[in-house]
């Protein structure tokens, strides 16, 4: 079994740099990601906020050149699904897929994935109508007539967006007021093709093969009817990946796992990173500082080992 000074688990914005700045440290690294690096970047279509691009950059764009900084590196990198941890007493134990490695230190940086509504249907006709991705599935609804629940930053983007290509657009969420930043409020409210639906909810997903539209009811009102759509977006907040998570790790009421500001989780040699800490802004930089903290912080945690 191949032991690590520290094991970085995730390919995002947080992950790269954690592995990044432990590299430079000198340490030895072994970098888990089943898919693409990137996280959620991949899924950007525009990424506007990040110092140093004024004009902006696609999401891609970005992430080709945090890869890029990784380059020349030596570390390995394990292409499998993290399924399990058992913390040990100044070693970890990490099952990738079907093979353990062990680390002095783990740096959690498994990122979060979209909620889900959790109504009939939803599950069965993901991918046949209902989607999560505007930029992975927004092309199959060129020149139709799609639903966007949600009143974040995410939803806002996504909708914008997608306004690019579909008819028309339905903006439903279910307060009077959006809670995303007002430079998108501003931009959406300026464009036709976008009606904006509020104090709504979706109850019922309608469709057999595909899906043929919703049930909305009114929250004021609670009036119901009936809006025919081809697509449905999903974007209401997010949830933790969790699933390989050892029981003594701490985390909040919703799964999200609680450090310090040293990104320090309540079991020594472990600390978590990026989207899938609990915290309140889930952005790439906040994400990016989060990496380099807990690498700094890991690293000065092996040095206390070896001490």
């Amino acid at each position: 079994m191949k032991l690590y000074d520290s094991i970085v688990i995730g390919g995002g914005p947080a992950g790269m740099t954690a592995a990044l700045y432990l590299l430079r440290s000198g340490v030895s690294v072994a970098w888990c990601e089943k898919l693409s690096p990137g996280g959620q970047m991949l899924m950007t279509e525009e990424i506007e906020n990040y110092p140093g691009f004024p004009k902006g950059l696609k999401g891609y764009e970005l992430v080709d050149l945090f890869a890029a900084h990784l380059d020349g590196w030596s570390f390995d990198k394990y292409t499998d699904e993290v399924a399990e941890i058992i913390p040990g007493n100044g070693v970890h134990r990490v099952r990738v897929g079907d093979e353990w490695v062990e680390g002095k230190t783990l740096i959690i940086c498994s990122g979060a994935r979209y909620k889900r509504l959790g109504l009939p249907n939803e599950e069965r006709l993901t991918g046949k109508g209902i989607s999560y991705c505007a930029l992975c599935d927004g092309n199959f609804f060129r020149g139709q007539e799609v639903g966007v629940v949600g009143g974040g930053n995410s939803a806002l983007e996504e909708s914008l967006y997608l306004s690019k290509l579909v008819k028309k657009l339905h903006l439903i969420h279910r307060r009077d007021d959006f809670r995303a930043m007002k430079c998108y409020q501003d931009k959406v409210c300026i464009k036709p093709d976008i009606e904006v639906v509020r104090s709504t909810v979706v109850t019922e997903i309608h469709g057999e093969n595909a899906l043929d539209g919703v049930t909305l009811r009114n929250l004021k009102t609670g009036e119901e009817h009936f809006l025919k759509l081809d697509g449905l977006f999903v974007f209401i907040g997010f949830e933790p990946v969790t699933g390989f998570f050892p029981d003594q790790l701490g985390v909040d009421a919703q799964g999200f796992i609680i450090t310090d500001v040293e990104m320090a989780t309540n079991v020594p040699g472990i600390f978590a990173a990026g989207d899938v800490r609990s915290k309140l802004c889930r952005q790439v930089t906040t994400a990016v500082g989060d990496g380099a903290t807990a690498a700094n912080s890991a690293f000065l945690y092996l040095e206390q080992l070896d001490a």
